[in-house]
């Protein structure tokens, strides 16, 4: 299941409401992020037929655009946006219905970035082999690169055995965004790794701890399915399951990974050894660590003794951030919504 209803607020002026994140080819590559994903995953289980996709009532046409070969069954559309718990309830519920409790399920954000594909399949391989086994509701814990105060960290509790090859544990508890200090002290420590987003589980384990941890939400689902929505909590799974069950372990991974939240992802991802980052025609005198992208190849950005920056071209829109600044991109949605004058450029 790939969740591909996100905004991806923090890419603007590339990203907008009708063309999102997941829709952006920001790795090199020519495809989609969110077509990226899903080849990643045909690796496993039987094509396209066990393959699904949950996402917006606005964002259901580009998908189908972009996954020309999914199955119109396997397109699960919501009415309007609630975060991950309620995605991940009501396909767990649908599937289920498919499947039956037994099925393994796993849930895959749709704007990831990961390397090494064959360690990647491998590692879910061994997942799923703990979900069964275990009643787990596992998840991939990345090894830190860095001290990072951007992402959720995991802590590994007591080891429970090997799956595939690889170690699992139990989760002791799940952080978000911890400050500076925290996230060196908890890199340094070897114990903690960072929340990758990525779940796998046997879809009767997931109904019965969603119906002990938020039951109104689970009731409300099975009863109207989505058209329960207006009624439903903005809650995250993160929130709504993982930080409460006794079920949760992890699998640290070893392969590439990054989430790709901001323009300074695509710094990390593309910048090597080269001065600047440049997906556009940029002449630069004395210009260093600057990010350039520009939407329409026959527009120039020109530079002169800038150091750290973004900048942007699409369409009628400039954004020019400090790269330690980009953050605040959501800030601008936020003012421009705020403004009938401006909302069109959203």
């Amino acid at each position: 299941m790939i969740l591909a209803g996100g905004k991806g607020e923090r890419f603007w002026p590339l990203s907008r409401k009708q063309r999102p994140k997941q829709f952006l080819s920001l790795d090199g590559s020519g495809k989609s992020l969110l077509q990226v994903t899903a080849e990643r995953l045909l690796e496993l289980g039987n094509g396209w037929e066990d393959l699904w996709v949950v996402t917006s009532s606005m964002l259901a046409s580009g998908v189908r655009e972009q996954l020309p070969l999914l199955p119109p069954e396997n397109l699960l559309a919501e009415p309007e946006g609630r975060d991950t718990a309620p995605a991940v309830a009501w396909t767990a519920i649908e599937t289920a219905k498919r499947y039956g409790e037994d099925a393994v399920v796993g849930f895959f954000p749709a704007d990831h970035w990961i390397g090494e594909p064959e360690e990647f399949v491998k590692t879910l391989e061994a997942a799923a082999e703990l979900a069964r086994n275990q009643d787990a509701i596992a998840t991939l814990g990345v090894k830190p690169s860095y001290a990072s105060t951007g992402y959720g960290y995991i802590e590994q509790g007591e080891e429970i055995g090997s799956f595939g090859g690889f170690p699992a544990y139990r989760v002791a508890r799940f952080t978000e965004k911890p400050d500076r200090t925290t996230a060196e002290e908890f890199v340094a420590s070897g114990k903690f790794s960072w929340n990758g987003g990525i779940f796998v589980f046997r879809v009767g384990t997931v109904l019965t701890e969603l119906r002990n941890h938020v039951p109104e939400m689970m009731a409300a689902l099975e009863a109207k399915g989505a058209a329960a929505y207006s009624e439903l909590p903005k809650i995250s799974i993160d929130y709504a399951l993982m930080e409460k069950t006794q079920k949760a372990c992890v699998l640290p991974v070893g392969f590439s990974w990054d989430d790709l939240g901001d323009w300074n992802a695509i710094g990390r991802l593309l910048q090597g050894d080269k001065p600047n980052v440049e997906l556009a025609k940029h002449v630069g005198i004395d210009t260093k660590g600057g990010i350039f992208y520009a939407a329409d190849e026959n527009e120039v950005i020109v530079t002169i003794g800038l150091e750290d920056v973004v900048v942007v071209r699409d369409g009628n829109v400039t954004l020019i951030v400090k790269k330690d600044r980009t953050q605040e991109i959501k800030q601008v949605i936020k003012v421009l919504g705020e403004d009938d004058k401006l909302k069109d450029l959203l």
